[in-house]
């Protein structure tokens, strides 16, 4: 701009004398000063416009995937770039932002080859990126696999540096990283990334207890905003009738997610009074339930919907979210749950009990205890008051522990912590 100016100037000193002279020379005394104040106090949304990120995650309906994803548009409104890297689209991204983009793994398929060598792609893709956007920094999420395709991108690009940042997620230690099939190279690229979080301190612990590691391991909580997940009126879209009260439960369909319990509980609580059960999502224990709805006879008052977009939407229309895990590493449905001032009835294990606050923001049993879990509702469901309150205070800790803004503040400590 001062380059600008001066050549602006020396036009009008040919032109309008002596004065005109005299102001271009008061610019360019004060000029230098000027520039050198920019210089040692550069504006902020300045320096984080020219931040640049590669993020992996899983794309399909998941709690990793959907973090990933949040953290992404959360740094795109703080002026990242933000580059995912990944098999698909991942689901939560339903909107055009201008500063986020996508890039495709595909797989070569050739007749050699039992399965694509999907790690390797990803590696290479990663690389890719990297060199063509000046990415200096990649985040993935899920140890298994993309951390040890990320250490192997940083070796493809060397000298040029490239940071990895490796979140925890769950099952990415407790059921894949402990199997002696993954266990070394689940163990090496953790302990190999630069920087290391956990979305609980449960889940911080297990990684040094059955991992061995020995890396710092910070806890940055999965984190939901409270402005998307809000309570909503139920005048326009409705599950049951007005008096019917509705029990929720969303997940993947797996072993882990304890099915069975969620039906058995929803049936004795059908024995008490009118109610509607909503499983949202799908998986390999769908089938299962929808057998065992039909064997108990409520297979009329349980609603299959499959896997659904739109759970801000649909989570303010239950009356108490039911989330029986035999492991969860945090539970962030339940989180989005509280968000909209749903109250949860959940299992007391892994991260759970740092999510809901026992008689507070719901209640807690053991895994097994369908007694447990039927009592809990049904004292929800016949004391409105009661289910009120906690839903109220489910959303005040929602807004004030797990909010989008201070997690992705966290985050960039972390990158921040890098330089």
């Amino acid at each position: 701009m001062s380059a600008v100016k001066r050549r602006g100037s020396g036009a009008r000193d040919q032109a309008g004398g002596a004065e005109p002279v005299r102001r271009a020379a008061r610019a360019r005394a004060k000029a230098p000063r000027a520039a050198t104040k920019r210089a040692a106090a550069p504006h902020p949304a300045r320096t984080q416009a020219r931040r640049k990120i590669g993020i992996t995650c899983y794309s399909h309906f998941g709690g990793s995937g959907v973090v990933a994803t949040e953290l992404g548009l959360g740094l795109a409104r703080r002026g990242w770039d933000v580059h995912f890297i990944a098999h698909r689209l991942p689901f939560r991204l339903r909107r055009f932002e201008s500063s986020i983009f996508f890039h495709e793994v595909t797989p070569v398929t050739y007749p050699v080859f039992e399965q694509p060598p999907n790690n390797l792609a990803l590696a290479t893709k990663m690389v890719e990126v990297v060199e063509n956007h000046g990415i200096d920094l990649l985040h993935v999420h899920y140890a298994m696999p993309f951390a040890a395709s990320a250490y192997l991108a940083r070796q493809l690009v060397l000298p040029r540096r490239l940071d990895v940042v490796t979140t925890l997620h769950g099952t990415d230690i407790s059921v894949l990283g402990i199997d002696p099939a993954y266990f070394r190279v689940t163990q090496f690229s953790i302990q190999s990334s630069d920087r290391v979080t956990a979305v609980s301190r449960f889940l911080a612990d297990s990684a040094r207890k059955s991992l061995g590691i020995t890396k710092p391991i910070e806890v940055v909580y999965n984190f939901v905003d409270p402005e998307v997940f809000v309570p909503r009126s139920r005048s326009g879209v409705r599950l049951a009738p007005p008096e019917t009260r509705v029990l929720m439960h969303a997940s993947n369909f797996r072993q882990v997610k304890n099915i069975p319990v969620v039906i058995q509980v929803f049936a004795e609580v059908r024995k008490h009074l009118a109610a509607k059960l909503v499983m949202i999502g799908d998986g390999p224990e769908k089938p299962a339930a929808e057998q065992l709805a039909r064997k108990l006879g409520v297979e009329r008052d349980v609603l299959f919907l499959g896997n659904q977009d739109c759970m801000e939407e649909l989570l303010p229309l239950a009356d108490v979210f039911l989330l029986p895990s035999s492991s969860e590493s945090f539970g962030l449905v339940a989180l989005e749950a509280m968000s909209a001032e749903v109250p949860v009835v959940a299992s007391n294990v892994g991260g759970l009990p740092e999510v809901v606050e026992e008689g507070v923001t719901g209640f807690l049993h053991e895994v097994a205890d369908v007694q447990g879990y039927v009592g809990s509702v049904l004292e929800l469901l016949t004391h409105e008051k009661l289910r009120r309150a906690m839903g109220r205070r489910a959303r005040r800790i929602a807004r004030e522990r797990f909010n989008v803004d201070d997690m992705v503040d966290r985050y960039i400590q972390v990158y921040d912590s890098l330089r």
